[in-house]
């Protein structure tokens, strides 16, 4: 299968301040990539990245095998970007929107007609063909920004926080929506919300504070982590023998030990499948 998103070693700092540090992932033709983290992990950041609307401090991103510094317009050609916060033209109805979008675009004229027709039906939103925008739902216009993003016939979309903001029937909508989508485009699906994730996304790609700490499917990834728990210890006196003790115990696995030998202190933490409290407490 072939890769239609390639990130590799990408680092973005601003000033003092680094937003990725050396991350790397890929997106295969035909998938639907989660792209999960909280708040300020820096999804927002790889996305503008993704879509050349930011240049990279270190590190390539390829879209359709084209890298996104030096071909940034054929790349845009490429792709359907859907940002958290869509600025539509509340004063414009949608039909007419659609179509402005669609010569900013450069579709051909021959074809407009046949492609707005075409996103509205694929979106859902034929029934407000000639409704202001500003007087929609939350979830109309969202839906009315994904036909936007289709109207260049795009291989891959990439959709940031797409249900932010929307009421739960809403939600329901647009998730069958982006599934739908993902039969005849790529996808990379950015979101907080663990859920969407699974109900979703064929893998997904976990980032914290700018870093890259999962890459698996949803399936794998909760048979690693269902029934494990996190302990973590302070200890204060016979630091050396504390740490010796903790680390013969059997049945525990990542485990940091810490030691502060002239305080005596040893700073411990495991993450386990079974209850690792007893054993800690014997060892102690």
């Amino acid at each position: 299968m072939s890769i239609a998103i390639s990130v590799s070693d990408l680092t973005k700092r601003y000033d003092t301040a680094t937003a990725l540090s050396n991350i790397s992932f890929e997106v295969k033709a035909g998938e639907i990539m989660g792209f999960l983290g909280p708040n300020g992990a820096g999804k927002t950041t790889t996305l503008r990245i993704l879509t050349g609307l930011l240049a990279p401090t270190e590190g390539s991103v390829r879209i359709d095998g084209l890298d996104v510094t030096s071909h940034s317009l054929e790349v845009r050609r490429r792709i359907g970007y859907l940002p958290e916060h869509v600025a539509l033209y509340p004063e414009l109805r949608v039909q007419e929107y659609l179509g402005y979008r669609a010569r900013i675009k450069g579709v051909p004229t021959k074809d407009r007609r046949n492609r707005i027709a075409s996103s509205m039906e694929r979106c859902a939103v034929t029934d407000v063909t000639r409704q202001l925008i500003g007087r929609l739902s939350k979830g109309y216009r969202q839906r009315v920004a994904l036909a936007d993003c289709l109207l260049g016939e795009p291989k891959i979309l990439i959709l940031d926080e797409p249900t932010v903001g929307l009421d739960p029937h809403q939600i329901r909508q647009t998730r069958t929506l982006i599934q739908e989508l993902g039969r005849t485009s790529t996808i990379l699906l950015s979101t907080h919300i663990l859920p969407e994730v699974e109900m979703i996304c064929h893998r997904v790609t976990i980032v914290d504070k700018g870093r890259i700490v999962a890459v698996d499917t949803p399936d794998n990834l909760r048979r690693q982590l269902t029934g494990t728990q996190v302990v973590h210890v302070e200890l204060r006196g016979g630091a050396i023998a504390m740490e010796q003790a903790i680390t013969q115990l059997k049945g525990l696995r990542d485990l940091e030990v810490n030691v502060r030998v002239p305080l005596e202190e040893v700073f411990i933490r495991l993450t386990t499948k079974e209850d690792g409290e007893p054993a800690l407490s014997r060892a102690a």
